[in-house]
């Protein structure tokens, strides 16, 4: 009994012992007040309505205005920003504005214990009268105020910009707590609200603070923790406002080493000074091991977050090479400086300043969502980020750019996330995909133009060096098209205003360029005096087009061809239709017109008059056997088989219709996962035979149809001849068959075996018995032992 006394007594005394802890803890201090503190606040607060319907207001806010939680931050030293741009004002016109507290920063802190963020800034403050103005009437903005009132000549003594910004707090808080102080008010006070239909405004209990400035506290909601963390509160501001103006720390806890205090061993050797004599070495080389060690030590120290600063706003003469490149890295994660880079301010309707950087690289997903990724360039307001990625600023063939634009005058909504006037967006867009286009035609003008001057012989030894410097450089826009090229393409089929700026810095191979790509430019100035057209082709590769039976009548005549080995080089041109007055003419297509003299064309005249019963027999066989013959599931329409201009050596070549696909074209379509077997099949266009009035073979087969148009050889031979012209233009033969069962009869004529015989079963010979090969192999080692004995 007496033992369950005793410990009943000393669970008492560990109750009362807790009861005393929990009292000491009850005076803990919450963004620097105490319970006492806020006991006082509570007695003698003034409690106000707001003036507006807030309830449905801040649900609005927080639920609808605003797409992203972090860009509470971003409106907060938006705010901060402007009130302190308001001090400078002011002590530019009074120096002795700012007082003791002379340096103009934002400072951002966070208390994990407390689950609260606080926002400190120097700027102007607010008086009792501003908080209850400013901060109870929602959407009520200083800055505007502001402005009129310079705009008036008025008195520029107002808070800074907290309209609806200021109430994103809620997105992520459930209580806001606003200290703040001002020149005009020697006392400080303290605004709090919790999102609800009223807030208070008490004098604060501690005095004056701050100095001059205000304190934003947001206490955090439980899905906001995530931002007690020192990384997340750098990383959120330095994205949308690493270039404000004013430097912006964020609170960082490290440790850092430090040494043994020096205090502590002069005690130690004041008390054991009598004991010296009987301390043995041992203990002594311990000790100096033990204070050899480093000694960690936890620190707070402010970390500024945006050191980047904002070059754009200076003039380019002022900005480096490397400032650019640096600049460059920052904004694009890129390891590589810039190709190239424009720098400008624009001017008129609205004014912004802009720097636009081109890449050395593609990045290597850029084509895999190019019909949804958006331009990279950052768009600005007054040096905060407003959006990221934006749809409109630039074409989707130009989102390889890189750069910013900053307005001061930008019209935004009230989230800042979206611009009010399409207009205005329409006018910034134009002018820079203008300077986008300008860049790289200088950039293509100064490679052209380097590889004349190399041309040129010089003897002085400064237009040497200017050469050498200029070689250097070439190959810049070389560099620039192989990475970028179908970007222009697709620019060139879809922006239909700026087609004849971009068709200037289309590149192609030709028949003459020798494996490099050259101008439009350059080819007009190699054109014959009397060619009307720009004459092209396309295929899968330079070395096929170059065996192409289309292209023999242009060889022979020494005229140039483009050649376009990419899917999207024929679109492109389809969609130029002419370049300075010349159209472009596809070489596969039955429309090509040649210069020809009067003989030339009285000649071909009378070819036509001679072959015209093979070509009338010969549309016809084609027509029953593309229309019910072997050839019925291909797909294949004969317009009409003529006679050929263009054929040096090839016996027959297949081109399609003016307006139909070319083969290479009806390639990419069929190969397309949704393609519409219907629409393809309409515009595949009807094909045309043409034949080498001057082959062996066509004479021949000329012949034949004369003397009997039965003759079964010639109707083989002439499909035969179809079948492999079509596979030699780059078409496909839906059903091989035919072609394979000719081809095997061709071979076996060659061979001097009949293709007509019968297949017959081999007889395969049968395997001796291996008894007897056994019986064999016995005997010969029977003989080979008696000889090793007669030995």
């Amino acid at each position: 009994m007496l033992r369950l006394w005793a410990v009943l007594a000393l669970l008492a005394a560990g109750s009362f012992a807790r009861a005393e802890e929990a009292e000491g803890e009850a005076e803990k201090v919450v963004d620097g007040f105490s319970d006492g503190d806020r006991a006082k606040m509570a007695e003698s607060s003034e409690k106000h309505e707001f003036q507006a319907e807030v309830n449905r207001l801040m649900d609005i806010i927080i639920n609808s205005l605003y797409t992203d939680k972090q860009v509470f931050l971003r409106e907060l030293i938006s705010n901060a920003a402007d009130a302190l741009e308001k001090a400078r004002f002011h002590s530019v016109q009074d120096e002795t504005f700012l007082g003791d507290t002379k340096d103009l920063e934002v400072k951002i802190e966070h208390d994990a214990d407390a689950k609260t963020i606080s926002i400190i800034d120097t700027g102007i403050g607010m008086s009792k009268a501003d908080l209850i103005n400013n901060l109870g009437t929602v959407a009520k903005s200083g800055t505007t105020n502001f402005l009129e009132a310079m705009a008036e000549g008025g008195d520029a003594n107002l808070i800074g910009q907290f309209g609806v910004g200021f109430y994103s707090a809620f997105l992520v808080a459930d209580k806001v707590s606003v200290t703040s102080k001002c020149n005009d008010d020697p006392v400080q006070h303290v605004w709090e609200s919790s999102a609800d239909a009223s807030f208070t405004v008490v004098d604060d209990p501690r005095g004056n603070t701050l100095g001059r400035g205000t304190r934003v506290t947001l206490h955090l909601k439980e899905d906001a923790h995530d931002y007690l963390s020192e990384d997340k509160l750098k990383e959120s501001a330095k994205k949308y406002s690493q270039f404000i103006q004013f430097p912006i720390y964020v609170k960082v806890k490290k440790e850092v080493d430090v040494e043994a205090e020096e205090d502590d061993d002069d005690d130690k050797e004041d008390e054991d000074e009598e004991q010296k004599d009987d301390v043995e070495t041992k203990d002594e080389e311990e000790k100096d091991e033990e204070d050899k060690k480093p000694k960690k030590k936890t620190v707070f120290e402010w970390e500024q977050v945006n050191t980047q600063k904002a070059i754009w706003l200076r003039a380019k003469e002022d900005v480096t090479e490397e400032e650019y490149n640096e600049f460059y890295k920052s904004i694009s994660k890129d390891y590589l400086d810039p190709l190239a880079y424009t720098h400008f301010n624009a001017e008129g309707e609205i004014e912004f300043k802009s720097i636009l950087f081109l890449p050395k690289k593609a990045p290597f997903d850029m084509m895999d969502n190019y019909w949804t990724k958006k331009s990279e360039v950052k768009l600005f307001v007054r040096r905060v980020l407003v959006a990221e990625k934006f749809d409109e600023l630039l074409p989707r063939y130009l989102n390889f750019v890189r750069g910013v634009v900053d307005s001061d005058d930008l019209p935004l909504n009230v989230s800042r996330e979206q611009l009010q006037q399409n207009k205005i967006m329409k006018v910034i867009s134009k002018k820079l995909v203008r300077k986008v286009l300008e860049l790289m035609k200088k950039l293509a003008k100064d490679e052209e133009s380097g590889g004349d001057d190399e041309e040129e012989e010089s003897e002085e030894k400064e237009e040497k060096e200017e050469k050498k410097e200029k070689k250097d450089e070439e190959g810049l826009w070389t560099k620039f098209w192989k990475e970028f090229n179908k970007n222009l393409k697709m620019g060139c089929y879809e922006d239909d205003s700026n087609r004849s700026k971009l068709s200037k810095l289309l590149r192609f191979y030709t028949t003459k360029s020798e494996g490099k790509e050259v101008s439009l430019d350059k080819y007009l100035d190699r054109m014959q005096e009397s060619q009307e057209s720009i004459y092209y082709m396309s295929g899968d590769s330079i070395e096929t087009m170059k065996k192409a039976p289309s292209l023999q009548i242009f060889l022979k005549k020494d005229l140039e061809v483009l050649m376009l080995p990419d899917h999207l080089d024929e679109p492109c041109l389809q969609k130029l239709a002419d370049y300075e007055g010349k159209k472009f003419v596809s070489i596969q297509k039955a429309d090509v017109k040649l210069d020809e003299t009067e003989e030339e064309k009285k000649k071909f005249t009378k070819i036509k008059d001679m072959y015209k019963p093979l070509t009338d027999w010969w549309k016809k066989k084609l027509t029953d056997l593309t229309e019910s013959g072997a050839m019925k599931e291909a797909g294949v329409k004969v317009e009409k088989v003529e006679v050929s201009k263009r054929l040096t050596e090839s016996p027959v070549v297949v081109v399609t219709s003016q307006f139909g696909y070319s083969a290479q074209q009806e390639k990419v379509m069929k190969s397309q996962a949704f393609q519409n077997k219907e629409q393809l099949s309409m515009m595949a266009g009807r094909k045309t035979l043409e034949i080498n009035a001057n082959h062996p073979v066509i004479i021949d087969l000329l012949a034949k149809v004369k003397a009997s148009e039965s003759d079964e050889a010639a109707s083989k031979t002439a499909e035969v001849l179809f079948q492999t012209a079509l596979i030699e233009s780059g078409f496909e033969i839906a059903d091989p068959s035919s072609l394979v069962s000719h081809v095997y009869k061709l071979m076996s004529k060659e061979l001097g075996v009949n293709p007509d015989a019968p297949l017959k079963e081999i007889e395969v010979p049968e395997d001796e018995e291996e008894p007897e090969e056994e019986d064999k192999d016995d005997d010969e080692e029977e003989d080979t032992k008696e000889e090793k004995e007669d030995l």
